[in-house]
């Protein structure tokens, strides 16, 4: 067994390849209770990064553990082909030569290089060792996904949660679309605010007799002063909106009267240039409803701006005033129907604005800010003015800032009546019933869901999944027709959803009549968004494969999927199945660097798995994985994985390398001891082995596997190495090869190695097929619970015969590491004794440590120790003297009960060994020299050789 991990796993990868290992756990599993992982879909769009290996290794230790631990679990990953970010980038290597090609052109190139990307990643999650359908994986370009997909939107069509309407919505100016929700990401923006006045037309009697007192005795305007972070949003205000309960007050400045949030008075004041302003007036908000405003740069005949009530006004900035501009915010537009405003849109795809000023007409948004901020302080309406660092809406895709923009678009309504509920509340039960890993993802998901606007589902672009609707040409009101609706399923199941672009879908429609009478039809050009696609993901796989139950055991995914993919999958299967796809969901954290920043290849702090595969091994990423508490952000950097490599050689050579070296002789069925044969240390490690399989088989259902990791080294560490090994070194390497001193030494060395390479199977999953290639191969039908017998061991097949592959194993029971069921587990006095001999042994070594600082000694083998001990340990220790010599590794022990009474009393002295160093076990001995033919061994080493000559290699095996 050789180390060289990059070298050895890519030949471990072509071994499983050429056994189809995926193909045979399946075959082996069949008619075992099934366990479901529903793979979430990477997108396709560029190699992996450390986050990707993070998510699927984790999926990968699920997966196997279930399998391991008897259920029949099987992984078919996923991947996500359309979208934005790969038509962007086809655009990119297009150029111009896109405007003069056909929309089914254009998606084939698209297709390419999502096609490119997906086989990229396949072979890049093989190399770390993921076991899983990847030569039959699910793909949202492919006809049986695209066909389910549209479906999925025809149940939502067909039964009435789909509009099409004018509504605001994020839109990206850059890639020229709308964005879901979850297409969002806040970033830091820098915005110029601005605190304008609005003058009140109205009568101010309307609102408070002392403001029309004020203003006829102090010929004094009335204005009101609202605060926004975008300027470019002052063309289109409609309405200034007051909260209708809270307190207003009216200010008597030297210039005018100003009306804000009594809240907010004293700040408003001091940023607006009033300080002294003293309070006139006081009213609530209600009373500022349906009174008139001049606009601050539009003219009265072709602006007026009324007095709404809002209670999403908030008195934590600003003015308590917000000026409404209905087509570039949700909540300004639902103000807007309300109260009948006109909510058209002046900003063009493009985000260029439209029919204004000369000063800002036909600039970009953004760049409009300027201008229209000098507009305001050449018509003295800006009353102040400061730049603020904010988080800001951008485009998850090109991290451009976007925009709230009315347009007409396709959406799935959250209130549709659904069950005794609507939509939203169906959701908000099924998200109850779901186990969230960590818990608080249940309140996470539940406020996202309850607060979210109705699904914008429509995207003006190319590659995806079109909403497949004609629109009749004479009431332009979309064909709701079963019957056409399932004539395109049927075309896209047989030809993809690129037949929507040919010729062949416009024949669909023949016979069909719109309500209106109407016979001929358009077809629509938007494309579904990406995470309705996604979010048919386990509709699709139970639709394509045999035996997937409903709904899945697991989904597993980072934090963001709370509005991406468990929500959309959560919606879309509610309204096609009426229930939830998943019974639990698990986030990971996010990885970060070794400051805490977020890993990005532009900051230049990303570490590439695959590149530590190639350099280390891919064994070293999956530690990486299995050392951190995913659920947690977790870190990675070159310096950790180097650790972890380290950990990576304590198992390998502590444990594995050990034991395989020191069984080369042995065959179970000949040589297994049984366990009450063995000697007291020997069934005190494997009574510990057992607790450690106990706990890690716990852990692994509990998904604990950074606890598995730290276990499993501190048993290497301090259980093996630094104890048990070190005490039958003597065993193994002096006694007569078939004592049952020796053998019983193997046995546990070698029930401890099968109980390992299993349990850490499904995390170190190369090393442990190459141990396993390595360990004795068993007759059929013969167990390592039983020397000679048969038993149902999890390692074998239904057949009793080893598998070929430590993948297809089961995780060991007790009866596997003991020998039998009718050996306990535990072994309170057992325990109890070692306990206290493991507390003596470390003062024993504490002094050796001393009297070798001293030069009092060398080895400690050169020592003899004399033990003081009184009550608890001097009868522990008197029942185990003759063994102390082997614990402690020294020469000889001396034992003597402590003269003084009182209990807990322990001294130990060394001195050196009395005697002479045997040659053959460097132990010392008075009796060196006794034996003639074997002057230089002692007692013990002298007849061993002597059976070694006669051929007689000790006593028969099996005892």
């Amino acid at each position: 067994m050789k180390a060289g991990l990059p070298q050895n796993e890519p030949k471990t990868l072509v071994r499983w390849e050429e056994m189809r290992l995926y193909e045979r756990i399946r075959e082996s599993r069949k008619g075992a209770p099934v366990y479901v992982l529903h793979d979430g879909p990477p997108y396709a769009n560029g190699p992996i990064h450390l986050g990707h290996a993070l998510n699927k290794c984790l999926k990968d230790f699920i997966v196997k553990s279930k399998n391991m631990a008897g259920f029949d679990a099987p992984y078919i990953p996923g991947w996500d082909c359309h979208g934005l970010p790969i038509e962007i980038k086809v655009d990119q290597h297009l150029g111009g030569k896109k405007l003069q090609m056909k929309p089914v052109e254009v998606r084939l190139e698209c297709r390419k290089y999502a096609q490119k990307y997906l086989d990229l990643q396949r072979e890049q999650f093989k190399r770390l060792g993921i076991l899983g359908g990847f030569d039959k994986p699910y793909s949202t370009m492919t006809p049986e996904y695209e066909s389910v997909v549209i479906q999925t939107f025809y149940k939502f069509f067909e039964q009435g949660f789909v509009y099409k309407g004018l509504r605001p919505v994020y839109w990206c100016m850059h890639d020229r679309t709308a964005l879901a929700e979850a297409e969002v990401e806040y970033e830091n923006h820098i915005s110029p605010t601005v605190w304008v006045k609005y003058r009140l037309q109205s009568d101010p009697r309307t609102i408070d007799p002392a403001l029309a007192d004020a203003r006829i005795h102090g010929d004094k305007p009335v204005f009101t002063i609202i605060w926004t972070t975008t300027p470019w949003t002052l063309p289109a205000s409609m309405a200034v909106a007051f909260h209708p309960t809270e307190e207003y007050v009216a200010l008597e400045a030297d210039d005018g009267i100003y009306i804000v949030a009594e809240k907010l008075a004293k700040t408003v004041a001091e940023k607006c240039g009033f300080p002294d302003a003293k309070t006139i007036a006081r009213f609530p908000g209600k009373a500022m409803e349906h009174t008139w405003f001049y606009h601050p740069f539009l003219p009265w005949e072709r602006r007026r701006i009324l007095g709404v009530v809002a209670d999403y006004v908030t008195m934590d900035t600003g003015t308590g005033v917000v000026h409404t501009a209905p087509s570039h915010g949700a909540e300004d537009f639902a103000t807007g129907a309300r109260y009948k405003l006109d909510p058209t849109c002046d900003v063009d795809a493009a985000g260029r604005l439209h029919n204004g000023l000369p000063e800002y007409d036909g600039l970009q948004v953004l760049k409009a800010n300027e201008p229209i901020v000098s507009l305001l302080k050449s018509r003295g309406v800006l009353l102040h003015s400061e730049n603020v660092e904010h988080s800001y809406p951008h485009c998850w895709r090109c991290h451009n800032p976007v925009i709230f923009r009315a347009t007409e678009q396709w959406f799935i309504s959250m209130e549709t009546p659904m069950g005794g509920g609507t939509f939203r509340s169906r959701a908000l039960d099924e998200i109850k019933k779901i186990k969230w890993d960590p818990a608080w993802g249940e309140e996470r998901i539940a406020n996202m869901v309850e607060g979210r606007p109705d699904w914008c589902i429509s995207r003006q672009r190319v590659w995806g999944v079109p909403i497949a609707v004609f629109v009749c040409n004479a009431c332009k009101k979309p064909l709701n027709d079963p019957l056409v609706n399932s004539r395109v399923v049927e075309l896209f199941a047989r030809s993809g959803a690129d037949a929507w672009y040919m010729p062949e879908s416009d024949l669909l429609t023949q016979g069909a009549k719109c309500p209106c009478g109407g016979s001929e039809f358009t077809k629509e050009a938007d494309i579904l968004d990406v995470w309705f696609e996604s979010g048919c993901s386990y509709l699709v796989e139970t639709a394509n494969e045999a035996n997937q139950p409903w709904p899945s055991d697991l989904y597993l995914e980072g934090g963001d999927q709370y509005r991406g993919w468990f929500q959309s999958s959560l919606l879309c299967s509610i309204g096609a199945n009426g229930s939830s796809p998943y019974k639990s969901a698990a986030t990971p954290g996010w990885t970060l660097d070794e400051q805490g920043r977020a890993m990005s290849k532009s900051r230049g702090n990303d570490v590439d798995p695959v590149d530590i595969a190639n350099r280390m091994g891919g064994e070293i990423v999956r530690m990486w994985v299995a050392s951190v508490d995913f659920r947690e952000d977790v870190v990675g950097s070159e310096n950790l994985m180097r650790r972890i490599e380290t950990t990576y050689r304590d198992i390998r050579n502590k444990l594995f390398r050990y034991v395989l070296g020191n069984i080369y002789d042995f065959v179970p069925e000949r040589d297994a001891v049984p366990f009450e044969k063995m000697e007291a240390v020997d069934q005190y490690i494997l009574r510990q082995t057992a607790a450690l399989a106990a706990d890690v088989t716990r852990w692994y259902e509990e998904f604990a596997f950074h606890k598995i990791y730290q276990r499993v080294n501190h048993f290497v560490v301090v259980e093996l190495s630094a104890f048990y090994l070190d005490i039958i070194k003597d065993r193994l390497y002096t006694y007569a090869p078939k004592s049952v001193g020796r053998r019983a030494a193997q046995t546990a060395l070698w029930r401890i190695g099968e109980a390992l390479v299993r349990l850490l199977a499904p995390i170190m999953s190369f090393t442990c097929e190459e141990v396993w290639q390595h360990l004795p191969k068993l007759a059929d039908s013969t167990e390592p619970g039983s020397a000679t017998g048969t038993t149902e061991n999890s390692p074998h097949s239904p057949t009793g015969s080893r598998p070929e592959s430590v993948h297809m194993a089961r995780f060991p029971e007790r009866r596997d590491i003991l020998g039998s069921d009718d050996i306990p587990a535990e072994d309170p006095q057992q325990q109890t004794d070692w306990n206290t001999l493991r507390g003596v042994r470390d003062h024993v070594l504490k002094a050796l440590e001393e009297a070798r600082n001293q030069k009092h000694i060398g080895k400690s083998l050169e020592a003899q120790v004399k033990v003081t001990a009184s009550d608890p340990f001097y009868p522990v220790l008197e029942k185990h003297k003759d063994d102390l010599r082997y614990s402690f590794i020294v020469s000889q022990v001396a034992l003597e009960r402590a003269s003084r009474n009182g209990s807990g009393q322990l001294a130990v002295e060394v001195a050196r060994a009395a005697g002479k160093e045997c040659e053959r076990c460097w132990n010392y001995s008075t009796r060196v020299g006794e034996d003639a033919k074997y002057p230089t061994l002692c007692e013990r080493c002298g007849p061993v050789l002597r059976q070694l000559e006669a051929g007689d290699d000790g006593p028969p095996s099996n005892p």
